[in-house]
């Protein structure tokens, strides 16, 4: 005959939270053993590949771990995978490139044809002027 198992919490349904398996203690008695959810591995935002040098954990464990297990010591380390980011940065400096090589070429046209090259339009970078105010009665 099996012998019976008693449940340890109250909680007698089946849900996601409330797995249990049973185990054989030793003294030879059958017992539950609540399962824990399965942990998860952050994603790539880019690509969705897992990514490597993270520890898999639950949200509430993330907080009660140090840095070190929740990331990578590189800039979007913990968010891009280092394929991602590698395509990133080649692209931003091709993309500068261009642009430098564009400037280039309109400086070499200008020697040819003798005109002014046109210049770049400007940025909304430039800093507004500031009053100067002084305290005074």
């Amino acid at each position: 005959m099996v012998q019976r198992l008693t449940l340890r919490r109250r909680l007698s349904y089946n849900t996601k939270s409330n797995k249990r398996r049973v185990v054989r203690t030793p003294g030879g008695r059958l017992v539950y053993l609540y399962v824990k959810k399965q942990r998860t591995l952050p994603k790539c935002g880019q690509c969705k590949e897992k990514l490597a040098g993270i520890k898999p954990s639950r949200p509430s464990e993330r907080p009660r771990m140090s840095r070190r297990l929740k990331t990578v010591t590189r800039t979007f380390g913990g968010v891009l995978c280092h394929r991602c980011l590698r395509e990133r940065i080649i692209r931003a400096f091709l993309i500068d490139e261009q642009k430098v090589v564009k400037v280039l070429r309109a400086q070499q046209q200008a020697k040819t044809t003798g005109k002014a090259p046109k210049a770049p339009k400007a940025t909304k970078t430039a800093a507004k002027p500031t009053k100067a105010t002084g305290k005074s009665k």
